[in-house]
């Protein structure tokens, strides 16, 4: 059932379409549910996530070679993980254990949907790409890591070539959003 809907083309098609509309229209609308408390902790849980997300799209050349580097080093998907605490810094601060458990349940099923799409298309894109499956967990980290070189990487340029300053960008202007409110209207 769930695979069914995370997999389905049209579905996916048209959400891309309006995810960030959707995004903004939800962030508004929570805005005044959003517990002040909490500020402090869901920024700091975002920001993690978003460290992560940033030092994927720097290290990433998408579709074109195997990626063995930066945070790939250690897990085969970072940014999926990165956004996981991205979003999950968001509803911290709506102060609900329950929303928290039902975002995880929906994000694990989400994830765990794209990644199986996306690994049986890399199996045949990326030469190497089995073998690296084999040697690197999907999401909680591969211990032994030998080449540390590997895992600092981080290039600015495929930063900007991958859109990830623009992603940072993004994830500023959310809390700042945040912040102004908290400020002017509570």
């Amino acid at each position: 059932m769930f695979s069914d809907l995370f997999n389905n083309p049209t579905l996916r098609k048209n959400w891309l379409k309006i995810r960030y509309l959707i995004g903004v229209l939800i962030l508004f609308l929570l805005l005044r549910y959003m517990n002040t408390d909490y500020l402090l902790v869901g920024f700091l849980v975002s920001l993690f996530g978003e460290i992560i997300q940033t030092w994927s799209f720097a290290s990433l050349i998408k579709n074109v070679e195997l990626t063995v580097r930066g945070p790939y080093v250690i897990v085969r998907n970072p940014m999926y993980l990165g956004r996981y605490f991205l979003g999950l810094g968001l509803v911290i601060l709506l102060d609900n254990i329950w929303l928290i458990l039902i975002y995880t349940v929906i994000y694990v099923l989400y994830m765990v949907n794209r990644v199986n799409r996306e690994e049986a298309r890399l199996v045949g894109l990326l030469e190497g790409y089995d073998d690296y499956r084999n040697k690197v967990r999907s999401f909680l980290p591969t211990k032994g890591v030998s080449d540390t070189n590997a895992l600092w990487y981080f290039s600015w340029e495929t930063l900007r070539t991958n859109h990830g300053d623009q992603n940072f960008v993004v994830f500023l202007l959310i809390y700042a959003i945040i912040f102004s409110y908290v400020i002017f209207f509570k």
